[in-house]
């Protein structure tokens, strides 16, 4: 499932964005200031920023300036009354991938998040197809040849990085840190968990010391 970190301090504003957005059937955490938004970053990892400028203690463009210094390439989405050039300017200075002003319409604001979640996956469209295999990213729905392909969460959250890293080594320092959520990840149990991953039909090269790599298919 698409996961979504949202910092806006207004109640009812935030209260309302994250109803639809988990009516749209993306997972949303809401948090009302910027250094709950930090701290939430420590501890999971997000599919996308939703983030208003005027927050609490770490505003807006402070926050994600810090996350991109970081490392962290998340895309992001200001929502913001701020219409000035020069708000617009800092915005994307500070890493922003898009701007929205407020008051804005919910459906215009769901259009940009697909776009960007296919950007990170590098699709065209609303499916990433492996083969037979089908991972449709909204629903968060993997099927094979037509039928259910059922994996346990921490799997799937390994094959959705790999997927957004088609063709790309990725370090088992970096899937420790995005994908087992603060929990403490062997390099046995990481083994495991690949293996599964090829059972089920992903062609995954071990780069021995490096990481793992999920091959390209024609």
């Amino acid at each position: 499932m698409v996961k979504i970190l949202l910092v806006e301090d207004d109640l009812t504003l935030g209260e309302t964005l994250r109803d639809l957005l988990v009516a749209e059937g993306f997972d949303v955490l809401w948090v009302k200031d910027g250094e709950k938004a930090l701290d939430a970053t420590f501890v999971s990892e997000f599919d996308l920023f939703l983030l208003d400028v005027k927050v609490p203690f770490v505003d807006g463009f402070e926050l994600l300036k810090g996350l991109r210094e970081s490392g962290d390439e998340t895309p992001a989405i200001f929502i913001t009354a701020l219409t000035d050039i020069r708000s617009l300017s800092e915005g994307f200075e500070s890493g922003a991938d898009d701007y929205i002003k407020k008051p804005f319409d919910f459906d215009e604001l769901l259009v940009r998040i697909r776009a960007l979640i296919k950007k990170r996956f590098r699709a065209r469209g609303d499916v990433v197809t492996y083969g037979e295999i089908r991972y449709e990213i909204g629903p968060d729905r993997l099927t094979r040849g037509g039928e259910p392909l059922h994996l346990p969460p921490f799997e799937k959250r390994l094959l959705r990085l790999l997927l957004q890293n088609i063709g790309k080594v990725v370090s088992k320092e970096e899937i420790a840190q995005r994908i087992a959520e603060g929990e403490e990840l062997s390099e046995q149990a990481l083994r495991v968990h690949i293996n599964k991953l090829r059972k089920a039909g992903f062609s995954i090269t071990n780069l021995r010391g490096v990481g793992y790599m999920l091959e390209e298919r024609p």
